[in-house]
C-alpha cells in the first residue's frame, strides 16, 4: 500500500511538471508571435529628434517651458515624448536642448503637428517665444529604428 501511495505521488508530480512546463512552453511561444506581428505592425514607426538651439542662457527657461506648458500640448495631440535632455560637458552643443518624439508612421506625424500647430495654445505658446526669444533655431530629423534597434 506505502509503495502505490508513493508511485501516485511522483506520477502526480511528474503529470502536474509536465503539465507545468507545456504552459510555459506555449506561453512563451505566444508571447513570441505576439511580439512579431508587434514589430511588424510597428514597422512604420519613426521616431523625430528635435534639436532646440536656445539663445545663450535661455535653457532654463526653454526646460520649463516645456515641462510646464509644451510637453503637455504635445501629449494633447497624440505627439508622444520618449524623453527631454540638456547636453553636459559638450561645448559644442552648450545652449541646447533636446527631445525625441515617437509616430506610429510620417503620416501620423504631420495629422498630429498640423493639429498642434492650428491649436489656439499653441499660437498663444508661439507668441510668448515672439516675445520672450528663447529659441535661435529648431533642427528635425526623423529617424526609423534598424532591425537590430531594442527600441521599435
Amino acid at each position: 500500500m506505502r509503495m502505490t501511495i508513493n508511485r501516485w505521488k511522483f506520477k502526480g508530480w511528474t503529470v502536474c511538471g509536465i503539465a507545468l512546463a507545456s504552459f510555459a512552453a506555449g506561453s512563451l511561444l505566444t508571447a513570441r508571435l505576439a511580439h512579431v506581428n508587434q514589430v511588424r505592425a510597428d514597422s512604420d514607426r519613426v521616431f523625430e529628434l528635435r534639436v532646440y538651439h536656445a539663445v545663450p542662457g535661455k535653457v532654463p527657461a526653454l526646460e520649463s517651458l516645456f515641462r510646464d506648458t509644451a510637453s503637455k500640448l504635445l501629449a494633447k495631440h497624440d505627439l508622444k515624448a520618449v524623453g527631454y535632455w540638456v547636453p553636459e560637458g559638450a561645448p559644442a552643443f552648450d545652449n541646447t536642448f533636446v527631445y525625441i518624439l515617437a509616430h506610429a508612421s510620417r503620416e501620423e506625424a504631420k495629422k498630429n503637428w498640423d493639429a498642434m500647430h492650428a491649436d489656439p495654445a499653441f499660437q498663444e505658446m508661439i507668441k510668448s517665444e515672439q516675445t520672450e526669444k528663447r529659441v535661435e533655431k529648431v533642427d528635425s530629423v526623423y529617424m526609423r529604428p534598424s532591425d537590430f534597434s531594442p527600441m521599435k
